[in-house]
């Protein structure tokens, strides 16, 4: 079965557990041609997420021990909501830097969750220990087929529903949901990868050829701080040839203001940084080229409600 294959398969498997996610066409962000977003932070508990997690949950047996995921945050969140929608238990593993509303968040789902010091590694060192201890489910974040044609659903939900720009710009955390955007489109449509400037982990494996560890920081760290790129997508992107490029975090701050400022759409950094690209002149569109902006995450920290 080839990817196009397993992500249609996977969209009508998981239709009836995830939100259908609005388009917006757009003007402003002081840029001088019109962007159309894509508003994947309405999806269940705010990011993409939950499309590679029903997946993976709904085309494998689970067994009784029930799955177990390690995140920054929001696959966390994603991978509890739909363990516990689906009825199966559900052990999470985020680091410190996750921060506290991403850690209400999974802690609402009522799974198990077990905050570790340091970084993702560290929480995925430790999810792996469970899953050799117990036989678990390991739903990872993002290296791996089931989660990859799981995100891949939303590119194919968006060609759907109209989209019609050249290119698209997705921020990179460890690769999933731009790599179901290489898998679904084969090279039909231009990506670029937006990465912050201090965790860049598919820029740094294009340009060593592989992938390799990267430090992470700044303020999307907690959830596009992947310290290695995924397998999946580095050779997805090593094959297409995708154009990878960084962003400073002061680029990526002033992207989320002008989200929130513009258009009343609350997001968190990671969910502003494809945008800031474009604000900041990283990515600048041919004279006509339609451009695109994939808006992935609103899990905002502090919660603005509390």
């Amino acid at each position: 079965m080839n990817w196009q294959q397993k992500i249609t398969a996977a969209a009508e498997r998981i239709r009836p557990h995830v939100q259908q996610t609005p388009v917006l066409q757009t003007r402003g962000f002081g840029l001088p041609y019109p962007v159309e977003l894509k508003l994947e932070h309405m999806q269940h508990t705010g990011s993409f997420k939950a499309r590679g997690a029903f997946n993976t949950l709904l085309s494998q047996e689970v067994p009784a021990a029930g799955l177990v995921a390690a995140s920054g945050g929001n696959h966390g969140a994603a991978a509890a909501y739909a363990a516990h929608q689906l009825g199966h238990k559900a052990r999470i593993y985020v680091p410190e830097m996750a921060g506290p509303a991403k850690i209400s968040l999974i802690e609402r789902t009522g799974a198990d969750l077990q905050v570790v010091p340091g970084a993702y590694a560290n929480a995925l060192e430790q999810a792996q220990a469970y899953e050799q201890e117990t036989g678990a489910m390991q739903v990872h974040a993002y290296d791996a087929p089931a989660t990859v044609a799981g995100q891949g659903t939303c590119l194919a939900e968006w060609q759907a529903q109209g989209l019609a720009a050249d290119t698209l710009l997705i921020a990179v955390g460890g690769g999933g949901l731009i790599g179901g955007a290489m898998a679904w489109f084969q090279g039909a449509r231009k990506i670029v990868a937006v990465e912050p400037e201090t965790s860049c982990a598919l820029n740094a494996a294009l340009a060593a050829r592989q992938p390799v560890d990267v430090d992470v920081s700044g303020v999307a760290a907690n959830a596009l701080g992947a310290k290695r790129i995924g397998s999946i997508c580095f050779e997805l992107a090593a094959a297409q040839g995708i154009d990878s490029l960084t962003v400073p975090d002061s680029a990526i701050t002033e992207a989320q203001t002008a989200l929130w400022r513009e258009r009343r759409i609350l997001v968190e950094p990671a969910g502003a940084t494809a945008l800031a690209a474009l604000m900041c002149g990283a990515y600048r569109p041919a004279p006509g080229e339609r451009v695109a902006v994939l808006i992935c995450g609103g899990n905002i920290a502090p919660d603005p409600l509390g």
